[in-house]
């Protein structure tokens, strides 16, 4: 596994949106033949999405390689959205994409993680629990299941 001393971090800006759409399309595209559909994420509007939440874009030599979207609530942090690019993937960028997110979460004054994912999406629900998100529920949605998780934090 390489270093990941070249991945950088920022928060996203207004012209980044396209750069966002791009990787969330590529990322997710994997999982279209297993769910029979565009994932919704592959359908938001991210110049609306850059400009209402915060989003913290990995880069690597000028290029996004991955974000994370978040929002503070009012009792916790919510992880609407992360993903790392194809080419980028199993070098542990989603891992401190989640640890900024734990970060952030600590910093709003919250201990607590939540997101949401789809339960076809294997790969992402083991990559949680294994960052210490737990299943709260389970509910059906669009023919599939969602997967309700969330990730209590010790101050």
């Amino acid at each position: 596994m390489m270093t990941n001393n070249a991945i950088r971090f920022r928060p996203a800006a207004p012209a980044d949106a396209a750069a966002i759409r791009d990787i969330v399309r590529s990322a997710y595209a994997r999982w279209v033949p297993v769910i029979g559909r565009e994932p919704l994420p592959m359908r938001a509007d991210y110049d609306k999405a850059v400009a209402e939440h915060p989003f913290d874009l990995a880069i690597e030599e000028g290029r996004v390689v991955g974000m994370i979207e978040t929002m503070l609530a009012d009792d916790h942090l919510w992880i609407e959205n992360v993903c790392v690019a194809p080419e980028a993937q199993g070098r542990g960028i989603g891992r401190l994409l989640l640890d900024r997110a734990e970060d952030k979460a600590r910093d709003g004054g919250r201990n607590e993680l939540r997101l949401l994912t789809n339960g076809a999406f294997e790969a992402n629900v083991f990559l949680y629990k294994r960052h210490g998100y737990t299943i709260d529920r389970e509910e059906p949605f669009m023919g599939g299941t969602t997967v309700y998780m969330s990730k209590k934090l010790t101050r």
